[in-house]
């Protein structure tokens, strides 16, 4: 699903040099988090997470990801890219402008999330 090809930030969405703006990680109608960025370095941005009561039922699958991908030796992509599916069919990054990303890897430890996106599908 993602391998290792470079994503591309399309549109005028993130503007560097523009402080704090604030993305939304949802699942329907429900805001689970909000990102507010305050670094990027192409093509990938990052801030504090700040979770909501509802992240928690997401939670574990962005902690299974992220250990998958931090785990020594090397990376099982079957397994993460099962787990990432799993992410994705159940939450949507919403930008600063109020509109979901078509396609995003989203990563989240803690307080500290990193992502990066795209306006068109990123199938390989």
């Amino acid at each position: 699903m993602w391998g290792r090809s470079p994503r591309m930030l399309e549109g005028a969405r993130y503007r560097p040099g523009v402080v704090e703006q604030v993305w939304q990680l949802r699942r329907g109608g429900e805001i689970l988090g909000e990102i507010r960025v305050d670094e990027g370095d192409f093509p990938w941005l990052s801030g504090r997470f700040v979770a909501r009561s509802g992240y928690a039922a997401v939670e574990p699958l962005f902690v299974e990801e992220l250990a998958l991908i931090e785990a020594d030796g090397e990376l099982d992509y079957d397994a993460w890219e099962a787990v990432y599916a799993r992410i994705s069919d159940q939450v949507k990054l919403i930008a600063p402008d109020g509109w979901p990303v078509t396609d995003f890897l989203l990563h989240i430890s803690g307080q500290d999330a990193w992502f990066r996106w795209s306006d068109v599908p990123l199938k390989e």
